[in-house]
């Protein structure tokens, strides 16, 4: 049973979080929610988590702020940057000691990237892996929204714009007749081929809790940053990055300068996937989690028994190594570690 926790940061902002384990656990999976949605979004996984690790794995999840049940936040605060050194108070609160997997989805991602730009002696200490979900280091360089260029251009004008007249609005939020009525561009824009209706109820729900200081008032930050050069410093951390081929926002050359920046990662690209792939592809999500999760705690058995007599040690090696090769038992296109810098990257579409 979670357990939810009120996490105060330093310039006062509440940000509320679920927290299901123990803190005795070896290993703590942080997962971060994109712009405009809530942690609900990885209920799927948290399920998944539980259900293969129990207690040997603490979980938390927590709302961004001004997303969710967490406080507004001002427009001054409503950075990237804000938020990667939230990242570090909400791990100093919930997770102070043992080894840490952070799990990002779109600006959740970003997040984890700031964290590592802005805390890197933290993150090599603390990160035993990072699994990145339909997110970018580029900022919006490669997002097209799917359609022509041209049109592309200004509808990137058109929602620039937009964002900085709501983002005057502070903490009010998205009237409810206004978001029914976005329902069907929310799942144009954010969903693949197929969508469960309640996945977008679940995701319509999410976006009518941000403040609209937060929609708007992220957007710039969002847009400018680039991380590659943070990424390509992270060496031989354990890394999977997964997008849908039909995401608009944070399409596959996202994901696929991600991969280049880290030779060691995995790249997955699920078809007919839109951005929401926790929600769309939980279950390729869940397993590269697992996969991630799973040298995670292989490698830290080793460090905590290392003298440990050796068939041990070869014995949680070889789980280890089951665990991994389970996660590329998926209808998911995997490129391994290492073939995208190689130029095989177009093999993956």
């Amino acid at each position: 049973m979670a357990e939810s926790v009120q996490v105060r940061l330093s310039d006062g902002v509440r940000l509320h979080a679920d927290v299901a384990g123990p803190e005795t656990a070896p290993l703590t999976v942080v997962l971060l929610h994109g712009w405009t949605l809530d942690r609900r979004t990885w209920h799927r996984q948290v399920t998944g988590l539980r259900q293969a690790y129990g207690d040997t794995v603490r979980v938390v999840r927590y709302d961004a702020r001004g997303h969710g049940r967490s406080d507004p936040t001002s427009l001054r605060s409503a950075t990237l940057d804000r938020l990667g050194d939230d990242l570090a108070e909400v791990l100093a609160r919930v997770a102070p000691s043992g080894r840490v997997v952070l799990v990002g989805h779109s600006m959740g991602g970003m997040t984890v990237m700031e964290y590592a730009h802005r805390h890197p002696a933290d993150f090599a200490r603390r990160v035993a892996g990072v699994v990145f979900v339909s997110t970018t280091a580029e900022g919006h360089t490669h997002t097209a929204y799917g359609v022509p260029a041209p049109l592309a251009r200004l509808i990137r004008i058109a929602e620039t714009t937009g964002a900085g007249l709501l983002a005057r609005f502070g903490g009010w939020r998205t009237p409810g007749p206004l978001l029914q009525a976005l329902r069907p561009t929310l799942r144009w824009l954010l969903f693949g081929d197929t969508c469960d209706p309640a996945d977008i109820r679940l995701t319509t729900s999410a976006v009518s809790r941000a403040s609209l200081v937060s929609v708007g008032g992220f957007r710039p930050s969002i847009g400018a940053q680039h991380r590659l050069e943070t990424l390509s410093t992270l060496g031989e951390v354990p890394t999977v990055a997964l997008v849908g081929d039909r995401d608009r926002l944070t399409p596959p050359p996202c994901t696929e300068s991600i991969a280049a920046a880290l030779p060691s990662a995995e790249l997955t690209v699920c078809p007919g996937a839109g951005h929401m792939l926790m929600l769309e592809r939980p279950d390729e999500v869940t397993t590269a989690l697992r996969s991630v999760v799973g040298r995670a705690l292989a490698a830290t058995k080793i460090t905590r028994a290392a003298a440990a007599p050796a068939g041990v040690r070869r014995a949680g090696a070889r789980q280890a190594g089951t665990r991994r090769a389970g996660a590329r038992r998926t209808g998911a296109i995997v490129v391994q570690p290492g073939r995208l810098a190689a130029g095989r990257g177009a093999a993956c579409r």
